[in-house]
């Protein structure tokens, strides 16, 4: 018997921090049909608050160094103001979301970080998503929001990357579906010419992949998005796409779809 499809979607802060775009995307996100799951960063209003409450926000090649205050900021910003935030927006929209970290229902268990060169304090990198705990809440007719906070199952919360959390629970939920994983950010996807938003490459996979590496195309900040993508794909995720939210809507074709 074929697999039922989920789609996971994932947004950043440029979205939570436009009320507009943060409406427009969630109208758009009620309207996706069948079983599916938010993901949810919010970096740049934690970095606000922070700096409000007279905390200095340490970035390391685009990640945050998580001591014990930047953790409780965090917290209270990635799973309390925006969370909570988007959970009522939701069923303003007669979306019936349950928000969620990582701790909530056992459902994503992380390991801290080892301190190498950087040490990057309270970080996780994800060991474990429980699938079928996150399945019981989907068959009972909820839509799962995660914020990027995890736990490691001896009461410490982790700060973890949202685009990680993304395939993890993606890899993890394609045990029992036929995952599809949407990146929403700026672009319309990945860029043939960075200097001419319209040039989007439709479609990538391995072999396409390595050319454009050789071409010299994907460099700096879209490598790791794309070592992520394919990462998710061996390990059982169905398709990842990469686009601005009009990918969600049935009319727009141009995004980028990244196979094996």
């Amino acid at each position: 018997m074929p697999k039922e499809k989920l789609s996971i979607i994932k947004i950043g802060g440029n979205i939570i921090e436009d009320e507009t775009s943060l409406n427009a995307f969630l109208k758009l996100f009620s309207q996706i049909e069948g079983k599916k799951i938010l993901v949810h960063g919010g970096g740049k209003r934690a970095t606000h608050v922070a700096t409000k409450l007279g905390i200095e926000s340490k970035m390391v090649h685009g990640r945050r160094i998580t001591d014990l205050k930047t953790l409780e900021v965090i917290t209270m910003v990635y799973g309390g103001l925006v969370n909570k935030n988007i959970v009522a927006k939701l069923q303003a929209l007669q979306t019936n979301a349950i928000g969620l970290s990582g701790a909530d229902i056992n459902s994503i268990k992380s390991e801290k970080r080892a301190s190498k060169e950087i040490d990057y304090g309270f970080v996780g990198d994800v060991k474990e998503v429980a699938y079928d705990s996150i399945d019981k809440l989907i068959n009972a007719g909820f839509i799962p929001v995660f914020c990027a906070i995890t736990h490691d199952g001896n009461g410490q919360l982790l700060n973890t990357n949202a685009d990680t959390i993304t395939s993890q629970v993606a890899i993890g939920m394609s045990k029992v579906y036929k995952t599809s994983i949407y990146y929403c950010f700026e672009l319309e996807g990945v860029l043939r010419d960075i200097n001419d938003k319209k040039s989007v490459i439709r479609r990538i996979n391995l072999n396409t992949y390595q050319e454009l590496l050789d071409a010299g195309i994907v460099t700096e900040g879209m490598l790791p998005k794309l070592e992520n993508c394919f990462n998710a794909l061996k390990k059982g995720v169905h398709e990842v796409n990469l686009g601005n939210t009009a990918m969600l809507t049935n009319e727009n074709k141009n995004f980028t779809t990244i196979t094996l």
